[in-house]
Order: C-alpha cells, then sequence, then structure tokens
C-alpha cells in the first residue's frame, strides 16, 4: 500500500501541483492517502486533455467508475494508481458514491455543451471541487469534517469559478463554455461571442460578474467557519482563489487570451500562510 501511495505522491507532482504542496503540509502520516485521492481527481479531470473525442473520454472515466463499483477486471488493481486510491478509499472509508458522482460530473469535460445556468455550474462544482475538499477533510479529521461541509461547499464553488478563469483561454480553444449562459445573458454577451472574443466590453463585464460569483462564494465559506485545525490542508489550495479572482476583474477581456496563472512560488506562500493563519 506505502509504495502505492508513493507513487501516488509522485504522479501528483506533476499533474496538480498546488494539491502536491497541500500534501506536503498536511501530516505524514496522512499524506499518502491524501495523494491517492488528488491523483485520481487530477486524473479525470484532464481527461479533455488526452483524448480528442468524446466517446473514449467516457470509456475512461468508465474504467474507473467500475474500479469504484468493483466491476473492474483484476489487472486494473495493477495500476498503482487505481490500487492507492482503492486502498485511500477502505483505509478511510470513503463514500465511493461520492467519488462515481465525481466522475458523472466530468463527463461535461469531454463535451462542447454549455454551461447552462449559475444553478448548473453550482451543481458541477459541488460535485467535483467541493465533494474533494469534504473528502479530504474526511481523511485528515474524520470527526470534525461534518463541520466543515457548509465551508467546504462555498469553498468549492470559488475555487471552480477561479479554475474556470484560470483555463478561459484554453476552454475558448477547445470550444467550450463554462461561464453559465444565464449570467452572459445578463452582461448582454453570447457563448459564441465569448468564443470569438468579438465584443470585449461585453466580455469584460461577464468576466468581473463571475468573478463576482466567485467572491460571494468565497465570503461564504469564511463566514461558515468549522474548519478544524487538523484538516486546515483539505481547504490550503483555496487560498489562492481571492488572487485570481482579482487578477481577472484586473484584466479584463484580456483574460481571454492569457493565463492569470499566478506564479508558483507566490501560490506556495499563500498557501503556507492560510495553513499558518488558519484562514483563506
Amino acid at each position: 500500500m506505502q509504495d502505492n501511495y508513493a507513487h501516488c505522491l509522485t504522479v501528483l507532482r506533476d499533474t496538480d501541483r498546488d494539491r502536491y504542496l497541500a500534501c506536503l503540509l498536511a501530516p505524514a502520516e496522512k499524506r499518502g492517502a491524501l495523494a491517492a485521492l488528488y491523483a485520481f481527481h487530477a486524473e479525470i479531470a484532464r481527461v479533455r486533455d488526452v483524448v480528442r473525442e468524446a466517446l473514449p473520454g467516457e470509456i475512461r472515466l468508465q474504467w474507473w467508475r467500475e474500479l469504484l463499483e468493483g466491476e473492474a477486471d483484476g489487472e486494473a488493481m495493477a495500476n498503482p494508481l487505481a490500487a492507492g486510491l482503492m486502498a485511500c478509499v477502505k483505509e478511510h472509508r470513503l463514500p465511493v458514491a461520492v467519488l462515481t458522482d465525481m466522475i458523472e460530473a466530468r463527463i461535461f469535460d469531454v463535451y462542447n455543451d454549455p454551461m447552462e445556468n449559475r444553478a448548473a455550474l453550482e451543481g458541477y462544482a459541488g460535485e467535483t471541487a467541493c465533494a474533494l475538499i469534504q473528502l479530504a477533510s474526511l481523511i485528515l479529521d474524520p470527526q470534525e469534517a461534518p463541520k466543515s461541509a457548509e465551508a467546504a461547499g462555498h469553498a468549492g464553488v470559488a475555487q471552480t469559478v477561479a479554475g474556470i478563469l484560470l483555463m478561459l483561454p484554453i476552454h475558448r480553444r477547445r470550444g467550450q463554455v463554462y461561464l453559465p449562459t444565464d449570467l452572459l445573458a445578463a452582461t448582454g454577451l453570447t457563448p459564441e461571442a465569448l468564443l470569438d472574443g468579438s465584443d470585449r466590453i461585453a466580455a469584460a463585464r461577464a468576466i468581473e460578474a463571475f468573478a463576482g460569483l466567485g467572491r460571494e462564494h468565497l465570503a461564504k465559506a469564511r463566514a461558515a467557519g468549522g474548519i478544524s485545525a487538523s484538516n486546515r490542508s483539505a481547504f490550503s489550495p483555496v487560498a489562492i482563489v481571492p488572487h485570481v479572482l482579482d487578477a481577472a476583474g484586473k484584466a479584463g477581456a484580456a483574460a481571454l487570451d492569457r493565463t492569470l496563472q499566478p506564479a508558483q512560488w507566490r501560490r506556495q506562500w499563500w498557501m503556507w500562510r492560510s495553513m499558518r493563519r488558519g484562514a483563506f
């Protein structure tokens, strides 16, 4: 099991550097299980990066569902990432249904359907980023984790908003629209105009409104509280969110064309500081 956990940590270093650091900020005895959970999340989150068509993407996601539901063949456990995930689930009694819902939500990523509305976005975030924070909290501090469920819910939405803002140039190249269509309409923009970048003024309004949605959920996450000292590292990546939201507001329509990703050393500093202060 420890060898599989070590492999997951190595994989995570390359696929999700921020959550890799979150593992290093966690207690040593929890790092392996956290790495397995985070490496699994990174694997299903990057399906669109490694496939060009929707069907192969769905097949990759279905493989993980079958693994979790016990339907995969024995050879699946020869995959150290898969073995690490299953060991993590067993060791910490993680709810399989939450993980399979996370997989189901990621099917949206392999298609180019626009995000229908704000409720759809919040539902997508709820089954991905929010669920991931809460699962990590169950690993770190299972007794206190329920108290931070509300904070995880809002923090995950804020984190999803920030992630979408960071991915805007990539999503545009792929023809994907994650900004809710009702928000776009309220700012005078269509999904097509967002993709072609033809209306820069309306795009700037849409980006600011979307960042405002992220700020709204971030404020609610901070107000919710309930985060124990033991599960702070589950929330530590959220410390990057306010900086991305601010950068998006300043960049306006330029966020369509260039990444807003802060330097790695800045992200590490913000996460470390959030652990020290107990706030994000």
